[in-house]
């Protein structure tokens, strides 16, 4: 089958209209370092996911531990206890005394200072067609997320979204943004 030349200039109109009705727009990343109130303020989620273990599991071996009071330095005798009782619990999950050291090392932090373990932001494009957003493409998950981050897409302030994070024994690939699902679409 032939196609004529303005059958041909029709389909091509008709796509180059298409194609400039469709654009992608950054959406904004807000929040997503909320802790679990058993935790009292410890990224749990994050040291679990570094270690390979669930979160349930870290939290069962943290209740052995006495940290210190805050703003005080745990005694030598209080550090090795403590040391051994994360061991006793977590050892049989092959973490070794190195990767809980890398860990908590990692993601300590100071919240009276106003300070936050390591992030790296994530980043997405909404795909708007004909004023609406159709899917998010993620270009890069980022780090360090506790809890899903709200998203939003400027101008689309009706639209709603569902994040899923992932864990990583990689550090820069634990508390990531796997995927962001649109809940209800906007115009």
């Amino acid at each position: 089958m032939k196609l004529s030349f303005l059958a041909v200039a029709l389909i091509f109109i008709g796509s180059v209209a298409q194609a400039q009705s469709i654009k992608r727009v950054p959406v904004v990343f807000s929040e997503g370092h909320e802790t679990e109130g058993v935790d009292r303020g410890r990224p749990v989620v994050l040291v679990a996911g570094a270690l390979g273990v669930a979160p349930e599991v870290f939290r069962e071996a943290f209740s052995h531990v006495h940290p210190a009071g805050a703003g005080e330095r745990p005694e030598e005798g209080q550090v090795r206890e403590n040391k051994a009782a994360l061991m006793k619990a977590l050892g049989k999950y092959g973490v070794t005394n190195d990767k809980l050291d890398a860990a908590s090392n990692y993601y300590r932090y100071v919240r009276s200072r106003g300070e936050l373990w390591p992030t790296k932001p994530a980043v997405a494009n909404a795909v708007i067609q004909n004023g609406v957003a159709t899917k998010i493409e993620l270009v890069s998950g980022g780090s360090g997320y506790s809890s899903p981050p709200t998203v939003t897409v400027p101008g689309m302030a009706e639209a709603t979204f569902k994040v899923q994070l992932a864990f990583n024994k990689k550090f820069e690939k634990n508390g990531s943004v796997a995927a962001i699902t649109i809940v209800q679409k906007a115009k």
